[in-house]
């Protein structure tokens, strides 16, 4: 396995993810990026231009030549499986952007590999790393709000998907279900837990797409939190807050510019945080990974957790179809089926 005490970074693709990843690393990071790949040499260079750095059109010969490592991965959906897998039995660790995998057995089979090539392996989903974000579950966790009745979410804001592969399924894996839903079902589960139980609507479609470009998603948790997921790429729903909490003793919003929190015997908001910060959240994410390769953290994403974040996008899919209420099949019960034997959790 290839290692070093402050990890070396190469990205795989270079779409316009990649040049988050790469600003957080220009704004200043303990690790150095020193490579780009994409299949379209002139987006590599782009990107590589941030910083610096090489750009190749073939993943492999920038590995042979740089030995990082580390990768990010920000090809598209149906390419990571064998993307992830093929750096991985390289003994480069893997950080790959979501969704991870179009299905739950995709996504177990580079758990496994990466258990069996002994490398860190995790799953990008920025809201995590969000300060408010994380902010947010400490207020919940401290028992202040109470417990937890409803959680609601939106991402819906108008973005011609026409020409786009997230709007192509054989590479996306769906619509806007799978593209924005994965980051509303991820933080659902960080900050409530387990999501047991789902129903999903799907809207009017506005932009002649062979996949849902609206939906609704209802969720039920583990903690007897309901959510109520807002989706579109075609309606622009203009909310200060991306995140209601309410609480059986407070409310708690967390915005795009502000966060703050109200407890039901409080007349005034109290202010906790300022909002999102898309290239702060990309630099801790990369901070967290770094840190879990040197062995001085925990990842904050773990395979398991990513593992279920696909398996609830699935089982979207089915209630999808039917648009009645489909329970949740744990993510470690689901793994059995496919795997060898090496159990990672829900």
């Amino acid at each position: 396995m290839i290692t070093r005490f402050e990890p070396t970074f190469v990205i795989v693709g270079a779409g316009g993810i990649s040049r988050s990843y790469a600003q957080a690393f220009v704004q200043g990071l303990p690790y150095h990026l020193v490579g780009v790949a994409d299949i379209r040499i002139e987006s590599a260079r782009e990107v590589a231009a941030m910083f610096d750095a090489p750009a190749f059109d073939s993943v492999d010969k920038m590995v042979d030549e740089l030995r990082p490592a580390a990768a990010i991965v920000c090809t598209p959906p149906s390419t990571h499986p064998n993307v992830c897998i093929r750096l991985m039995e390289q003994g480069v660790h893997v950080l790959c952007e979501k969704p991870l995998a179009i299905s739950t057995e995709e996504a177990i089979r580079m758990a496994d590999t990466a258990e069996r090539c002994q490398v860190v392996f995790s799953m990008g989903s920025k809201f995590r790393f969000v300060a408010d974000v994380q902010k947010a579950r400490e207020i919940i966790d401290s028992g202040i709000l109470g417990d937890i009745i409803l959680y609601e979410n939106t991402f819906a804001g108008f973005c011609d998907m026409s020409k786009r592969w997230n709007s192509q399924p054989a590479i996306s894996g769906g619509g806007v279900l799978i593209d924005n839903g994965t980051h509303s079902v991820d933080i659902l589960r960080y900050l409530l837990g387990n999501i047991t139980e789902l129903q999903v609507v799907e809207g009017r479609r506005i932009q002649n797409l062979p996949v849902e470009d609206t939906a609704l998603l209802f969720a039920r948790t583990e903690s007897g939190a309901m959510g109520n997921i807002d989706l579109s790429w075609s309606l622009n729903k203009v909310r200060a807050d991306f995140i209601s909490l309410y609480g059986s003793k407070g409310t708690l919003s967390v915005g795009w510019k502000e966060s703050k929190y109200k407890l039901a015997d409080q007349k005034d908001w109290t202010v906790f945080g300022n909002g999102y910060d898309k290239i702060a959240a990309f630099g801790n994410q990369i901070r967290n990974f770094g840190a879990a390769i040197c062995g001085t953290e925990e990842l904050i994403i773990t395979p398991a957790d990513a593992i279920a974040s696909v398996r609830v996008i699935e089982t979207a899919y089915a209630a999808l179809q039917t648009e009645q209420w489909h329970e949740v099949t744990p993510a470690s019960q689901f793994r059995r089926k496919f795997s060898s034997g090496h159990a990672v959790g829900n």
